[in-house]
């Protein structure tokens, strides 16, 4: 599962968030406040962001499933003039990113992430960098379908 590196370009995203731990994951309620009203958003496409914006102290070397982050739903927009009551808006920065491929359930993400950060991260020659990592949610996303694919995009910054 060898990733393709890439630079992204500043998006703007308008969605919702909530605070939360993997250990109290409120991924469920997020998407299910966002979900139904997803179409308020003027997204300039059908793709949609599970993001997470982890906080300096976050320690990925460490598991702690006590640890909190910022969990966000959204979709990108052109602009920020006409955000939808109770959304908020994150402008996700330019960077760096290592894009993986997840095929399967959302339930078994888990050995996707294992794979990043235990086994491609530490030989890759780069280093995790202080952005928000997100997933791609696009065409071929079932949520947990067999068949459902996803893009796992992880910040990233050269070792040299």
């Amino acid at each position: 599962m060898e990733p393709r590196i890439e630079t992204l370009k500043e998006k703007k995203l308008v969605g919702m968030h909530i605070r939360m731990s993997l250990a109290d994951n409120q991924t469920f309620a997020l998407w299910s406040g966002f979900g139904p009203r997803r179409r308020e958003v003027k997204a300039l496409n059908t793709d949609l962001f599970s993001l997470q914006v982890f906080p300096l102290s976050y320690d990925f070397h460490r598991f702690d499933p006590q640890a909190s982050f910022e969990k966000w739903a959204a979709a990108e927009v052109a602009s920020f003039d006409d955000v939808p009551e109770g959304m908020d808006t994150l402008v996700l920065p330019e960077g760096l990113y290592a894009v993986f491929i997840h095929k399967g359930p959302a339930s078994e993400g888990e050995r996707t992430f294992r794979y990043i950060f235990h086994t491609w991260l530490p030989s890759s020659g780069y280093m995790l960098d202080n952005r928000p990592h997100f997933e791609l949610l696009g065409a071929k996303y079932k949520n947990n379908e067999p068949d459902s694919e996803e893009e796992v995009w992880i910040p990233i910054r050269s070792l040299e």
